[in-house]
């Protein structure tokens, strides 16, 4: 669901729209693709020993008038869940079974701790609140409010030290980003990062490292960075190049390229992806 709608560029909407349709094995997609990517996801089990399933889109809700305003907590992100769920308009099937509930929120939308400790984040909704137990998972529009913390590589962080990213002369070499746009092609990965985790450590009960699952350390946190071989301290890893000379890692559907982060292998034991050189 976007939040936030009057702020979001259509051609944005179609980025991740597309982005969200090449997890499915049936979409084509030159490898490596999204969906291979996803296979790793896919190694992880639930408590009954069934693999993670495929993604797929199963509907779409726009929240246009900020129903729940410009700042929101993360509590009142379940509220803004309830809203699509049993919205007057068209709402979203309130699906407790196998449902995932995804919130995208624009530009101008400010979220807690935002920028200064997450890009995103999943949890569970409240039966209280939604009337079930689902698993959602945010993420936010880095593009005017912190595009270096989490939009990077595609833009410097703050006091990095580098030039900034409209600089073209004095050794800038900032990558480009593969669908045009820092903010949406940064929350790609995010939003890449959060559905790995929702999916393999949906109630917070599931698949983490570490001893505190009050803040788990998960599948996508353990590999933070890592978008190719030989990553690490800032380097991407290798990554390709299309003709424009913006990074990318991943094919998906009509001919989109994207930019995601690794996840932990649990058969190889470390991060990878289907583009690895090793």
């Amino acid at each position: 669901m976007l939040y936030g709608m009057v702020h979001w560029n259509p051609s944005h909407q179609a980025t991740i729209r597309d982005f969200l349709n090449s997890f499915s094995s049936s979409s084509y997609a030159p490898h490596p693709s999204v969906a291979d990517w996803w296979r790793t996801v896919r190694l992880y089990t639930d408590q009954t020993g069934q693999n993670i399933s495929t993604i797929s889109l199963s509907g779409e809700f726009f929240d246009f008038k900020y129903s729940q305003g410009k700042y929101l907590s993360r509590l009142s992100m379940q509220y803004v869940i309830k809203n699509a769920v049993r919205s007057y308009r068209e709402s979203i099937p309130l699906n407790y079974k196998n449902g995932v509930y995804l919130v995208l929120t624009s530009y101008d939308v400010q979220v807690q701790e935002f920028c200064r400790a997450v890009c995103g984040f999943h949890y569970f909704t409240f039966p209280s609140i939604v009337g079930v137990t689902v698993p959602y998972a945010w993420v936010g529009h880095s593009g005017k409010q912190c595009p270096g913390f989490c939009a990077y590589p595609f833009a410097w962080p703050k006091n990095s030290g580098k030039p900034p990213p409209n600089t073209r002369n004095g050794g800038n070499n900032l990558m480009g980003a593969p669908n045009g746009d820092p903010g949406v092609d940064g929350m790609i990965s995010v939003i890449a990062h959060e559905l790995s985790e929702v999916s393999s450590n949906p109630l917070v009960n599931a698949w983490y490292a570490g001893d505190n699952p009050i803040s788990p350390t998960e599948i996508a946190d353990l590999c933070l960075g890592v978008y190719g071989t030989g990553a690490g301290g800032g380097y991407v890893g290798q990554v390709y190049k299309d003709s424009r000379g913006n990074g990318f890692n991943l094919h998906g559907v009509k001919g989109r390229k994207f930019l995601v982060q690794w996840v932990w292998n649990p058969l190889r034991r470390r991060c990878f992806g289907p583009n690895a050189m090793d």
